[in-house]
């Protein structure tokens, strides 16, 4: 409830940080060296949003910088696009310890602040990187080797935009045999950008 309450109330991006810098709710707030609120382009077509930021993400207060965020960059470099023109966030902006997976507790704490974020970036296109991301943020229950690629709508309080489920970086520098799907991920999503 005061997540909710706290969210609405950031009129911008930059409140939205120093509310979330501030907030007290969340647990992982204690246990995380700072917070990891976003990294890129708050205007550009396209946002990325992963589960929870890893060690390296932790250190530097910016989210995918660390193995998988040199892959993203590389994926986002193979259709055009760098951090200058998308906006890149994750669903929980605290590191859990350990690079545990983020409870589901802590993840319908952090919901409103990362749904207000995606309402006041605006983005033309949403890409959940994941199977959390894209389960919280898309309310889907079916695994990500099901829902990747598909395309789904996205209300993001101002209006509704498309959103892409894709695979993780992460999981992709774990199985690279993935890639090839990932890679028609997008294209897609290229193509959704220049159609």
């Amino acid at each position: 409830m005061a997540a909710r309450e706290a969210a609405k109330s950031a009129q911008n991006l930059d409140e939205l940080r120093v509310l979330l810098e501030g907030f007290e709710g969340c647990m992982l707030r204690m246990t995380a060296t700072r917070l990891v609120f976003a990294d890129g382009n708050p205007r550009g077509r396209v946002m990325f949003v992963g589960e929870a930021p890893g060690r390296d993400e932790d250190i530097a207060g910016l989210p995918f910088v660390g193995r998988s965020g040199k892959l993203l960059d590389l994926m986002m470099q193979a259709i055009g696009l760098d951090r200058g023109q998308a906006y890149i966030a994750n669903v929980v902006p605290w590191r859990p310890p350990g690079n545990r997976t983020p409870t589901p507790q802590e993840t319908a704490i952090c919901l409103p602040f990362i749904r207000r974020q995606i309402e006041l970036a605006d983005p033309d296109i949403l890409v959940c990187l994941g199977q959390p991301a894209t389960q919280t943020l898309l309310g889907t229950k079916e695994g990500i080797t099901r829902t990747r690629g598909r395309w789904f709508r996205y209300d993001t309080g101002r209006r509704e935009i498309r959103a892409l489920a894709t695979f993780h970086p992460a999981f992709l520098l774990r199985s690279p045999l993935q890639k090839r799907l990932a890679w028609r991920d997008f294209l897609a999503l290229k193509k959704a950008l220049t159609g």
